[in-house]
């Protein structure tokens, strides 16, 4: 059975796309020489209010999907190429094992926290920004 390079090939792209627009965007914060790794905070959670609209055209819109606006591919270069080369945990883990190693108690649980929590508010807005488009459609 022959296998299908399309796939890979869009996953590569987004990928590239994803870790680029990390690049740039980790470039233009370190300038504010914050304690906390601005840029890693603000990719990820960029990546999961991403993550959060490609979740919900995926799994609940099907107005999208009967309009042929989200097929399988986008799925694969936003959610698994763009997003997965955007976020990073290993960035994270690094940055706040250099916190801990520095004795910034206080500065690695906030980060740590506010990572997770802020990404989970940035999911969630992604869904629901999708929900009320979807929803002010004309049926």
């Amino acid at each position: 059975m022959p296998v299908s390079f399309w796939p890979y090939l869009t996953v590569a792209f987004g990928g590239a796309i994803g870790a680029i627009a990390r690049f740039g965007l980790t470039g233009l914060l370190v300038r504010m020489h914050a304690s906390i790794p601005v840029g890693t905070l603000a990719s990820n959670l960029l990546g999961c209010l991403v993550m959060g609209f490609v979740a919900q055209l995926v799994a609940g819109s099907s107005w999208f999907n009967d309009a042929g606006l989200f097929p399988d591919h986008y799925r694969l270069l936003f959610a698994v190429g763009f997003c997965g080369s955007f976020t990073t945990l290993s960035a994270l883990i690094f940055e706040l094992s250099e916190m801990l190693n520095r004795d910034q108690l206080t500065m690695a649980f906030a980060y740590i926290v506010g990572t997770f929590l802020g990404g989970f508010v940035c999911f969630y807005l992604g869904v629901m920004i999708v929900r009320i488009f979807i929803d002010s459609q004309p049926a």
